[in-house]
């Protein structure tokens, strides 16, 4: 029996958020299954990952300069020198980073090592100092990655460069489209229960966006968007708790639109939100392939993002959405405006839901198995 390690710095908002599909394919492949990483967990005994054999607690930190992180490198070192794993896959920047270093010796003794590059740091139009702490550290620890896998094409064309043995492009983690196909009748059901949940006028236009409120997120350039519209018929529903979410609020009540303005923290029904939405708006400065896009378009709704690696692999300016600069607020003033349109709105929409099917988990689990089995 073949064993897998899947390696991530938390469980509930990386492994369990993107893995379990894969978890659940290396089972039914018969591989034995671990995962290691940090129990982020508001309370531990709720850390209950399914298709996982054996599960290791490692105390990562997200800040690579914690000194917690060599705590979590020895334990990590332990976990591999002792496990006799077939293949590591190991993602996010931290947890990549640990775990290329800690498996330097079980790639001699024939452990494959695999990263998922979520999307690199460094970028086009990213702040130098994202080029000179990123960079060099990608680039040298290529050299201990044995499959090297990319989910954007600006990433793939500078990762071909690096050392590791191989580089694939994949894009992104795939998507249950299933789960997200929306109908008339379920749009108006789910609808009704959005406007009684949050006291949303039964005929305003709904936008949505979900994600962490920080500040890479940016929904500061859509609540001045919509301050400079001063129009009351237009609501934005905000899915995702962060550290900027009070500063959110007096922003609104700056521009007296806090009725308008939902937080509605963390949510685990985010499904019912994109069946009940008319336009999803998504103003990031930085992303990798962004799933909530992807999940937007399966879901039947035109999107409003920003002209970044990522979301321009998704987006065709005009054909499924419309492509905006981040701090660009009167575009994106002009782009909302122009989405309270239900002709453009349902045109967009179409083209969404066809263009989906690319990033379905069924296709991109396929992709997957065929890398893995070529690598093993």
């Amino acid at each position: 029996m073949k064993k897998v390690l899947f390696v991530a710095t938390v469980v509930k908002t990386h492994i369990m958020e993107f893995h379990i599909p894969y978890l659940k394919m290396f089972k039914e492949m018969g591989w034995e299954t671990a995962v290691a990483a940090r129990n982020d967990y508001e309370n531990p005994a709720d850390c209950v990952i399914p298709y996982c054999d054996t599960y290791y607690n490692i105390p990562f930190e997200r800040n690579p300069l914690k000194p917690g992180n060599l705590k979590a490198y020895q334990r990590l070192k332990k976990v591999i020198d002792e496990g006799g794993y077939d293949i590591i896959h190991c993602h996010t920047p931290v947890g990549a980073m640990l775990t290329r270093l800690a498996a330097k010796q079980a790639r001699k003794c024939g452990t494959k090592v695999f990263y998922t590059a979520h999307g690199f740091h460094f970028y086009k139009g990213a702040p130098a100092i994202n080029w000179l702490l990123y960079y060099p550290v990608e680039k040298w620890l290529s050299r201990y990655t044995d499959v090297l896998i990319t989910i954007n094409k600006e990433d793939y064309k500078r990762a071909k460069n690096f050392k590791a043995r191989k580089v694939y492009y994949v894009p992104g983690v795939g998507i249950d489209l299933e789960k997200f196909q929306t109908t008339e009748e379920i749009h108006e059901e789910n609808r009704k229960w959005l406007c009684s949940e949050f006291d949303i006028p039964s005929d305003a236009t709904i936008l949505l966006s979900v994600g962490e409120v920080n500040k890479n997120k940016n929904h500061r350039v859509v609540i001045e968007a919509l301050g400079r519209l001063k129009r009351k018929d237009i609501y934005y529903v905000i899915c995702g708790r962060g550290p900027l979410s009070n500063e959110y609020k007096r922003l609104s009540g700056k521009y007296e639109i806090e009725n308008q303005v939902i937080l509605t923290g963390y949510r685990t029904d985010v499904v019912a939100f994109y069946k009940a939405s008319d336009v999803f708006v998504f103003p990031s400065f930085r992303e990798g392939l962004p799933v909530a896009v992807m999940e937007a378009m399966a879901s039947g709704l035109p999107v409003i993002a920003t002209k970044i690696r990522g979301s321009s692999d998704l987006i065709q300016n005009g054909k499924n959405g419309v492509l905006v600069s981040p701090t660009d607020v009167k575009r994106f003033a002009s782009a909302i405006d122009a989405m309270r349109c239900t002709t453009n709105r349902k045109i967009i929409a179409k083209n969404n839901e066809q263009d989906a099917r690319s990033y379905d988990i069924i296709r991109i689990l396929s992709i997957y198995r065929k890398i893995y089995e070529e690598n093993a």
